[in-house]
């Protein structure tokens, strides 16, 4: 699982599709809420704002 900002989404797939030999889903972090997680605030690479969950 990767939170990333919009920058680093291609890597985060590729770091996910080289770890897992399969494609993950993107959840843009605008459009959904969880429940029981509160998704960290930074992107997984950066400083940035982390604006997608890669699965």
């Amino acid at each position: 699982m990767y939170v990333v900002c919009k920058e680093h989404v291609e890597l985060a797939i590729d770091m996910f599709v080289d770890e897992y030999e399969d494609a993950p889903d993107v959840v843009d972090l605008k459009e959904t809420k969880f429940s029981d997680w509160d998704p960290p605030v930074k992107c997984k690479e950066c400083e940035n704002k982390a604006e997608f969950l890669v699965v």
